[in-house]
């Protein structure tokens, strides 16, 4: 949790142009603001699914099989996680949007 943030890939996609006090210095954020020509909205609108789909087309966070058991003559039944055949949800759109992660704001509520 967390790694999604832009810092982690080495740029600050908010910074002002006067080179506000952010975590880089003042000189390679501004000529980074410089040569980006549009703004970037504060806001996620999409993320990456972290759910699965399996063979029957069902959607969960883990699945699992029944699987029987037989010790000393007697029957018992054990769930085994399954982790072969399931395809990644893909990209899920936010609604409502939520707020970057990197976007340097105060949330304050009276």
């Amino acid at each position: 949790m967390g790694a999604s943030g832009s810092k982690a890939r080495g740029l600050w996609p908010f910074a002002s142009a006067t080179g506000g006090g952010g975590p880089e210095a003042a000189g390679a954020e501004q000529s980074l603001v410089r040569s980006r020509a549009r703004a970037v909205p504060p806001f996620v609108f999409t993320r990456r699914g972290s759910m699965f789909y399996d063979e029957d087309g069902d959607l969960a966070h883990e699945f699992y099989e029944e699987t029987i058991i037989t010790k000393n003559g007697q029957k018992r039944a054990k769930l085994r996680r399954v982790h072969k055949n399931l395809i990644p949800q893909g990209i899920v759109k936010l609604d409502p949007p939520r707020i970057h992660v990197d976007f340097p704001v105060i949330l304050y509520e009276v």
